[in-house]
């Protein structure tokens, strides 16, 4: 991808060797340094480090906001985003769902976190549409590559710490050691007490959480129609309503009400008027259809199930789920044990195989679960749905986990439509 700069000695810049020419300069990254020689061979105009071309995208201009976490990023930029907007703040979001500026699509869904250029580019877009603020998602792949060098982050986050990558990571040791490195400079960072993971760098540490003492807490809270609280922040109590459901969305609103007001200095009480505006994620804990009761979700590692299917756990569930092929297989014992236990009856399917045999996927999923009489394997994920909603009888809940708002299924390297809410639609004639 080439970017035109204007007003420079060279025309583009760029950090892919193989784009590299006279007119071109050649941005030096971790990820890239093995190609510096191509570079140079393909007469890159000149070689510039990373950090010496933020300027040239404007980042010190601009408010950078950073989430990780196993769980709860998308949901906790969401909400940030939104608050900021609703506030009257123009800014931007990058991450799993896509670039958002001012309120519009900018860009569609990408990874979390994109290569080094790219979000330059969307820092640079930003900054030229006015906005103050720009949050983004990190990946622990990105903290590991290296994909946020040269940021500046005016707020770093941190969401949990649950197992999953391990496939990349190899050890939950490393994982958890590659997320708390996020946090061990010295600049401003907001952290769930609540997570016994987390280590980080105390000085201008601020936290949140429920059950342990914080800068944040949460001194009540009702589930009831949705979801509303009490935060403490020393002395100051101010109360809210939310519109989302779960247990574990508590926390995803209160790192983003933290957040909010960490970084724009506004009362708590005009955040906490806010936050009720916020409608959710699409394909993260959305009801697709309230008669019959269909919920669809994006959770796909063993703590994010648990925290979904809780949240619905005065309800008796029907389970439909698979798991990622080509990623972390140490984590599918633990996700059919989670859904064994809390489910009435369990659909496994197929998920995303990419490269992997869908029924050894499934047979992994199956060694965490004893009774398997709850379980009926079918590898059409949408004939699984089908079966799901044929035996749902009334007040029970069809639950979908994994894929959230995707719409396409992935097997080998192609990308086929398919997207839960829609075959939920189509097999309810709701269309």
């Amino acid at each position: 991808m080439k970017i035109e700069l204007p007003n420079q000695a060279y025309k583009y810049v760029t950090e892919n060797s193989k784009e590299c020419d006279g007119e071109t300069a050649f941005i030096l990254t971790t990820q890239n340094e093995k190609y510096l020689q191509n570079a140079k061979d393909n007469s890159a105009h000149s070689i510039i480090k990373v950090d010496a071309v933020a300027d040239l995208f404007q980042i010190d201009k601009i408010k950078i906001i950073g989430i990780t976490g196993t769980n709860g990023k998308t949901t906790t930029a969401s909400a940030i985003y939104s608050f900021l907007l609703d506030l009257g703040y123009k800014c931007a979001m990058q991450g799993t769902r896509g670039l958002f500026m001012n309120d519009e699509v900018v860009e569609g869904k990408t990874l979390t976190t994109p290569s080094v250029l790219n979000t330059y580019k969307h820092i640079y877009q930003a900054v030229e549409a006015g906005c103050e603020f720009f949050i983004m998602e990190v990946s622990s792949h990105a903290i590991v590559q290296k994909r946020v060098e040269g940021l500046n982050f005016e707020l770093k986050i941190l969401t949990n710490i649950t197992q999953d990558h391990l496939d990349y990571h190899k050890t939950l040791e490393d994982y958890i050691y590659v997320k708390n490195s996020f946090f061990a400079d010295e600049g401003k960072k907001l952290i769930n007490k609540d997570e016994p993971r987390a280590k980080f760098n105390f000085k201008n540490a601020y936290t949140y959480g429920i059950e342990n003492p914080s800068t944040y807490r949460l001194m009540a809270y009702s589930l009831n129609d949705a979801s509303s609280g009490l935060i403490q922040y020393f002395q100051e109590i101010v109360p809210f309503t939310a519109s989302l459901h779960g247990f574990f969305n508590l926390y995803n609103l209160m790192a983003a009400i933290g957040a909010v007001h960490l970084v724009t200095g506004k009362k708590l009480e005009e955040i906490a008027d806010v936050v009720d505006n916020f409608a959710g994620v699409s394909g993260r804990m959305e009801q697709v259809c309230a008669a019959p009761n269909v919920i669809v979700d994006f959770a796909h590692t063993p703590d994010g199930m648990q925290q979904v299917l809780n949240a619905l756990k005065e309800k008796e569930l029907l389970v439909v789920f698979g798991a990622g092929g080509d990623r972390d297989g140490l984590k599918r014992p633990m996700m059919g044990r989670v859904a064994a236990s809390l489910a009435k009856k369990v659909y496994l399917t197929s998920d995303n195989p990419r490269h992997e045999d869908p029924e050894l996927i499934i047979e992994d999923i199956l060694s965490g679960i004893d009774d398997r009489s709850i379980v009926t394997v079918e590898l059409n994920r949408k004939k699984a749905i089908e079966m799901a909603l044929d035996a749902q009888e009334e007040d029970e809940v069809v639950v979908i986990l994994g894929k959230g708002d995707e719409s396409h299924q992935i097997i080998y390297d192609e990308k086929f439509p398919f997207d839960d809410r829609d075959i939920v639609r189509e097999l309810l004639n709701l269309k």
